[in-house]
């Protein structure tokens, strides 16, 4: 019996950890960007800056058409390539890597960021294979 209460406290102690970490993404992304669904994405991307955030080979082997790659890890050394005026809208595979970058953007002073609310992994729109 006691092996089984040590189980379900380190389970509980999962499950409020994931949903701890899922509550301060959600906040994090309410303060630094707007959730844009897959339609209204499509419908301002023409006029925006889009940045596919993820890492280069999963940039080559398919992205939103249109976008260019920035990946998260070397977005310190690439604010100079972003314009502030200029609506940003961002996506990566899921939404996790979008919603660290608007904040790092927007601790940088940059406005009118945007993230795909379902990520690329959902995107059912024009995209680019690497051929």
């Amino acid at each position: 019996m006691n092996f089984w209460n040590g189980l379900s406290i380190v389970l509980a102690t999962i499950l409020v950890v994931m949903g701890l970490n899922w509550l301060y993404y959600y906040i994090l992304g309410k303060r630094s960007a707007t959730m844009l669904s897959q339609e209204e994405f499509q419908e301002g991307m023409r006029k925006a800056q889009v940045i596919d955030v993820r890492e280069k080979d999963a940039f080559q082997a398919g992205h939103i058409l249109g976008a260019r790659n920035i990946p998260y890890t070397v977005l310190s050394q690439s604010y100079a390539s972003i314009r502030k005026d200029m609506p940003i809208y961002l996506y990566d595979g899921t939404r996790a890597l979008s919603v660290r970058t608007a904040n790092k953007l927007r601790k940088k002073g940059y406005q009118n960021i945007y993230i795909l609310k379902d990520g690329y992994d959902s995107w059912t729109g024009k995209t680019k294979q690497k051929s």
